[in-house]
């Protein structure tokens, strides 16, 4: 390249972070993350098993037998009904008001099953455990 050699060393600089390797702001987050304490890590994760285990434990009180994942924010749960996963999911949330994902989004595999993010509070879950018993036990 021929030019205003300014102009070529910011390109330079520019395209470095477009072209190839990470931006250099990720790296140092990167190495900041895996130096620092991991307290916040172990506590998270305790978390999640916390609201694994009301859904899994709720939902067994009842006979929906879900296995428990051992390292997942999400719980993959066999369809209790004979409906397929998406006919299950409408009628769930339109009985209990609470939104699951089917298993057949995630391809032919996933039918039959429904995908439950463990993103909300504990109290949460065990309402959606209390409104999934009483809607499945009619």
């Amino acid at each position: 390249m021929v030019g205003n050699a300014e102009v070529i060393a910011l390109l330079g600089r520019l395209k470095s972070n477009f072209d190839y390797g990470i931006f250099y702001a990720i790296q140092q987050g990167a190495i900041a993350a895996l130096n620092g304490p991991d307290d916040c890590i172990r506590e998270t994760a305790l978390r999640y098993q916390r609201r694994r285990d009301v859904l899994v434990d709720g939902f067994a009180r009842f006979g929906w037998k879900v296995d428990r994942p051992k390292a997942s924010m999400y719980i993959w749960a066999p369809v209790p009904t004979r409906q397929n996963s998406f006919d299950f999911v409408a009628d769930l949330l339109k009985n209990t008001g609470v939104a699951v994902v089917p298993g057949i989004g995630f391809g032919d595999c996933g039918e039959g099953y429904v995908r439950i993010a463990l993103v909300q509070s504990e109290q949460r879950l065990a309402e959606f455990v209390a409104r999934a018993e009483k809607w499945l036990a009619k």
